[in-house]
């Protein structure tokens, strides 16, 4: 039984990536989570709460920034495989509160990277974010991109945690694998994503806020999608590239045992038709309320996987509506929504 560590394991990707490994067997895994308020916490102990039937797996609150309660974590649970979910996530959110996207995407990922430099891990596998190609107009975004240019501070502490990573890979020999997600959606998601924002806003009977004037575009990426692809990347370690060419770096590539691979749908998405879908699986028009682009968030993203596919032979292939429908399927049982019970008047103050 290979030791598996997932930090965020509460989260909504967490969740998912700690139910696949539990479907397929052969892990004993330890899940983390510092169960914070960002958003409903009840949602977290509803995933966990599901989780309760996996035999092989034990959960722990804790904080990664916990230096002295990360040190006791590894040093007892001795995990062969890191899997680092958890962070402080939302782009908007880090103009409000900067110094949390600080506290835990690079203090708190420092201790998972002291962890496994302690500890013998022979792969930590961490999540990234398509927000690192900032500023970047060349489409699809690939690997091999410059992402030097972040437009926001969540973008920045991501770009941040491939850096120190990859440090960790030259300098300790540490196999390091990121994973840069494309906005991830499907049940159990996460309250501040637009397509949970817009179903609880037109459950409520109050307008959606419409960014861009709705001309933007989104490479939205089913969840099983992501959790396939994160498994078969578990034990798809990279290796020291001897033949690395330093006089001509390519950014998707080292000398050292580190590697990015984007995981998205490979097809972007008109954010009108995202929202016309939600409106036709609610059976409500949604009032609308147009509103200029924000601070922090870019008109396009479009993942390139070819890299990904080359890799594990997978490439993500659910399509928007299908995923959608799987997604509101959820939601409407969950909040009850349609039967006018206090669990969809709930539903509306996520």
């Amino acid at each position: 039984m290979t030791r598996v560590l997932v930090t965020g394991a509460a989260g909504f990707v967490g969740f998912h990536f700690v139910k696949r490994l539990c479907a397929s067997g052969g892990y004993t895994i330890m899940g983390i989570d510092n169960l914070n308020d960002y958003y409903d916490v009840s949602l977290k102990q509803g995933r966990l709460k599901v989780l309760e039937s996996c035999k092989n797996f034990t959960f722990k609150v804790l904080d990664l920034a916990d230096d002295a309660g990360m040190a006791a974590l590894f040093s007892t649970f001795k995990p062969e495989i890191v899997v680092n979910l958890a962070a402080q996530a939302g782009v908007r959110y880090s103009l409000q509160n900067p110094k949390a996207y600080v506290q835990s995407n690079v203090t708190g990922f420092l201790n998972v990277l002291e962890g496994c430099r302690h500890n013998g891990v022979r792969h930590l596998v961490f999540a990234s974010s398509s927000s690192v190609y900032g500023a970047n107009r060349k489409l699809p975004f690939s690997e091999k991109d410059n992402v030097d240019h972040p437009v926001s501070l969540y973008a920045a502490t991501k770009k941040g945690g491939e850096l120190m990573a990859h440090s960790y890979a030259h300098l300790y020999g540490i196999p390091c694998t990121g994973l840069r997600f494309f906005t991830v959606y499907g049940p159990w998601g996460r309250p501040d994503m637009a397509y949970f924002k817009f179903s609880n806003a037109i459950v409520a009977g109050k307008a959606i806020d419409v960014y861009n004037n709705g001309d933007m575009k989104r490479d939205f990426t089913y969840i099983d999608d992501i959790v396939e692809s994160m498994e078969r990347v578990l034990e798809f370690i990279p290796q020291s590239n001897p033949s690395y060419d330093a006089m001509n770096p390519d950014p998707s590539l080292s000398a050292d045992p580190y590697r990015i691979y984007n995981i998205g749908a490979h097809s972007p998405e008109n954010l009108m038709d995202l929202i016309q879908i939600v409106e036709e699986e609610l059976g409500i028009e949604a009032k609308k309320n147009f509103l200029p682009m924000q601070p922090g968030d870019v008109y396009a993203t479009y993942a390139d996987t070819d890299s990904l596919e080359a890799a594990v032979g997978f490439r993500p292939k659910t399509s928007l509506r299908e995923g959608m429908k799987k997604f509101m399927e959820w939601y409407k049982d969950y909040y009850s929504v349609g039967a006018g019970s206090a669990q969809q008047k709930s539903a509306a103050k996520v």
